[in-house]
């Protein structure tokens, strides 16, 4: 068996096991990020599956990522939700990272909304707002769509022009006006971690063009592109970088601050979902 159909087997075998048990049909994914789990509370009549029962999926060792994929509606719309991700920094290479929008599409999935929490590069965010991914720089010196290409899941060259859709940040804009709000906008810095970055390092972040640094999210977007899904990105600025402020960093400010912006996050995807 070659690696493409091995590939294409495992996510059929995880497509299947979820399929027997339930019967929705998932239009939407959405990935939730650090803190941001709060988010599982929308969906009406979840059904809950473990990750560790599902054939091939990995499961998440970091603070804030339960490990449970969650299926069910929001706002009528079928939904999977991951309640908590996978990164490279945990030991896992970008194709096992990225596996499971694989299976999202096989379910049927369209558009994902994919957070993070992130480190705040622009001078000018400050913890606490929300931004909306208008590209990404891939710094992880990986990809997830190394190896043979299977034509049966995109292209061998996916086009990246547009790795977060306009559509949907248009979207994500209207439903925040809605509520007297607005986003912050920028390019997010994908790093592999876990370690935070060096002042140097978010100097030199800033030069190249990034507004918030975090260790996720890049090879799920590459591959859910790759799969022809529409991506709708956002960050929650939950501390500025290193050198930023004169503080260390750590993982209990990053959860701290998602607890306090969870609110106006749960009222914005409640608006955004129905028009994804």
């Amino acid at each position: 068996m070659t690696a493409p159909q091995m590939i294409a087997g495992s996510i059929k075998e995880a497509a299947d096991y979820i399929r027997s048990k339930t019967d929705l049909k998932p239009e939407i994914g959405l990935i939730l990020g650090s803190g941001l789990g709060i988010l599982a509370n929308l969906i009406e009549n979840a059904v809950s599956i473990a990750y560790e029962d599902i054939p091939h999926f990995p499961t998440s060792t970091v603070e804030g990522h339960e490990g449970e994929l969650l299926l069910g509606t929001i706002q009528g719309r079928p939904v999977v939700m991951m309640k908590g991700r996978f990164h490279m920094y945990e030991g896992y290479g970008p194709q096992v990272t990225a596996f499971p929008v694989r299976v999202m599409k096989a379910l049927g999935v369209a558009g994902l909304l994919v957070t993070n929490a992130a480190g705040g590069v622009n001078t000018s965010f400050k913890p606490g707002d929300l931004m909306l991914l208008s590209d990404h720089l891939n710094l992880t010196a990986k990809s997830p769509l190394i190896g043979p290409n299977d034509d049966t899941l995109g292209v061998r060259f996916p086009d990246m022009s547009e790795a977060y859709s306009r559509r949907l940040r248009e979207v994500a804009k209207t439903a925040a006006a809605n509520q007297a709000f607005v986003f912050k906008e920028g390019v997010y810095a994908g790093l592999l971690g876990p370690s935070y970055e060096t002042p140097s390092e978010i100097r030199m972040l800033r030069t190249l063009g990034a507004d918030a640094v975090g260790m996720s999210t890049v090879s799920e977007t590459i591959v859910a592109r790759h799969a022809g899904i529409e991506v709708l990105g956002i960050s929650c600025i939950t501390n500025m970088a290193a050198g930023i402020l004169d503080q260390p960093l750590s993982h209990s400010e990053v959860m701290e601050t998602a607890e306090l912006v969870k609110e106006k996050f749960l009222n914005l995807v409640v608006e955004i979902i129905p028009n994804m």
